[in-house]
């Protein structure tokens, strides 16, 4: 696969470009044209959602940083949190069960012997707590899955960014001074 080929600012701080300074200006122009220029704003289910509006404020300080706020990427950097609020949601909710599971089996013997509960409908119980576990566990895995998927997305333009980033900074030399120093 062919590498990617540079933006404007790296081709400019090279200064080694063979393209012509037309070709320069409608890469930049071109590169410009795919910045709206504004800054990621949460949407109100964000901004009403503590843990996702949290997430939001830590990703929009990153991106900042990078110059890559833009709103452009609004709507996965909103998606993407609140998939992250879901996700704790389900974590906890999938906790609550653990809990309640390891209450009732402490409570197993007590339970049969006050005739509160028959074994059938202990185990009964025990099983679809167990049963609502794993689906929620599913449910988080899904989400875990997404979010993934967002953040290898992201990352990898962020990865092609930094690949189109030059290596190593090269020394601009005079001919006529290398060639008077060998001689």
């Amino acid at each position: 696969m062919p590498t990617p080929p540079k933006p404007f600012t790296v081709l400019t701080s090279e200064k080694k470009s063979h393209r012509t300074k037309k070709e320069l200006k409608q890469r930049k122009k071109g590169e410009e044209a795919l910045s709206t220029g504004t800054t990621i704003k949460a949407r109100p289910e964000i901004k009403n959602n503590p843990v996702a509006y949290k997430e939001f404020k830590r990703l929009n300080e990153l991106l900042a940083t990078i110059g890559k706020n833009d709103a452009i990427h609004e709507n996965v950097i909103n998606r993407y949190c609140l998939m992250c609020a879901e996700c704790v949601d389900f974590e906890e909710k999938r906790e609550s069960f653990y809990r309640d599971i390891e209450e009732l089996t402490r409570d197993k013997e007590r339970l049969i012997e006050n005739e509160e509960m028959s074994l059938s409908a202990y185990y009964k119980m025990k099983h679809n707590m167990q049963t609502t576990i794993i689906n929620l566990d599913r449910q988080v895995q899904a989400k875990r899955k997404m979010l993934l998927d967002i953040e290898k997305e992201n990352v990898m333009t962020i990865a092609a960014a930094l690949r189109s980033i030059p290596k190593k900074e090269e020394k601009s030399s005079n001919a006529l001074l290398e060639a008077l120093k060998d001689g």
